[in-house]
């Protein structure tokens, strides 16, 4: 069944690949990374109920679908690696150990939240954990991910940050800025594009002149490459690969992450701009439930590892949502707070 829906994408991602682990993920490793997969997962389906009940501040992009591309980036990471995130964020925090309680409080604006309520959806950070922030200006901490890298290698750190941004964002100028820069002087940074095809309304083919993002790599004399963004291995495969390149001086890489956005750009879009029948038809792909099938499939897991790690994550999410419903709204005196270094 996996490789008809294969066979029928790849003209559109030729990239799609079936699920092979590496040999230096363990059977417990894979499972974790499905834990993960789900805990984003149904973190995000939470989301667009609370935003009917008016209960989260400001707009939310969902990263359903995505999920793949943040737990094979982040499970090729170190503790004390760094990333940057976008206005499509929650699935960054949780992939790189974010508390969702903390979360959830910040999106209901809360003053227990990871910002004190003041970040929201779009710009949560948590920068003990390595999570440098979330901007919801496209291409915003592209250049903070360069600076994070400038500062290793000044140092002599041997850290390396993860820049996620999306297709939208590697048409900034600053992409291209920043690239150059970072090849130049070899900084520990990876760019990890992730290409699901629409910039808000605007479909990849229309923008790019290029059949691939990471064919641009080699215009600055770095390494490039596109992967499966459904398949949570070929992800961490680039992302270890860029890593150890990284970190052992050789610079910088562009790692393309190809899959296909399933909602709309944020909780209120219509789509007007595209067939939705189109889009479902991508959930066929599903990285979650591709993920789920192999671990069964493969005797990696049973049914009932499986559906015992779901029903962790839904009992994590109702848990993260009560813990905000019950957090405190931020006082006045607060509102400067943060805006300037104690």
């Amino acid at each position: 069944m996996e490789k008809i829906a294969l066979d029928e994408f790849r003209k559109v991602i030729p990239e799609l690949t079936e699920l092979s682990p590496p040999p230096d993920l363990s059977p417990e490793q894979q499972i974790e990374m499905y834990r993960t997969m789900v805990l984003i997962r149904e973190f995000e389906s939470a989301i667009p109920d609370l935003w009917k009940r008016n209960l989260i501040y400001g707009l939310a992009h969902s990263y359903e679908g995505a999920e793949a591309v943040a737990v094979g980036a982040c499970s090729a990471l170190q503790p004390g690696d760094y990333i940057t995130s976008t206005h499509r964020g929650h699935g960054h925090c949780i992939a790189k150990g974010g508390d969702i309680n903390l979360m959830m409080a910040e999106l209901m604006g809360k003053y227990e939240g990871y910002c004190r309520g003041k970040g929201g959806s779009m710009h949560i950070a948590f920068v003990d954990g390595g999570m440098l922030g979330a901007c919801g200006i496209v291409g915003g901490y592209i250049g903070f991910a360069v600076g994070c890298a400038w500062r290793a290698k000044l140092r002599g750190d041997k850290d390396v940050t993860v820049c996620f941004h999306g297709d939208g964002g590697a048409n900034q100028g600053i992409w291209h800025e920043t690239l150059n820069m970072a090849s130049i002087w070899k900084l520990p940074v990876i760019f990890l594009v992730e290409n699901n095809m629409w910039a808000i309304s605007m479909n990849f083919e229309r923008a790019f002149a290029v059949p691939r993002i990471s064919d641009r790599a080699a215009g600055y004399g770095i390494p490039g490459v596109t992967v499966d963004g459904f398949n949570v291995f070929e992800v961490y495969r680039a992302t270890r690969e860029a890593v150890e390149r990284a970190r052992s001086g050789q610079g910088p890489s562009v790692v393309e992450a190809r899959f296909y956005r399933y909602a709309g750009h944020f909780v209120a879009d219509d789509q007007r701009y595209r067939d939705v029948t189109e889009a479902n038809r991508w959930r066929a792909l599903d990285p979650v439930r591709r993920m789920r099938s192999y671990l069964i499939e493969s005797g990696v897991a049973n049914p009932e590892v499986c559906e015992a790690i779901e029903t962790e994550a839904r009992k994590k999410v109702e848990a993260a949502i009560e813990f905000g419903m019950k957090c405190t709204e931020p006082a006045p005196e607060t509102l400067f707070e943060g805006l300037y270094a104690e």
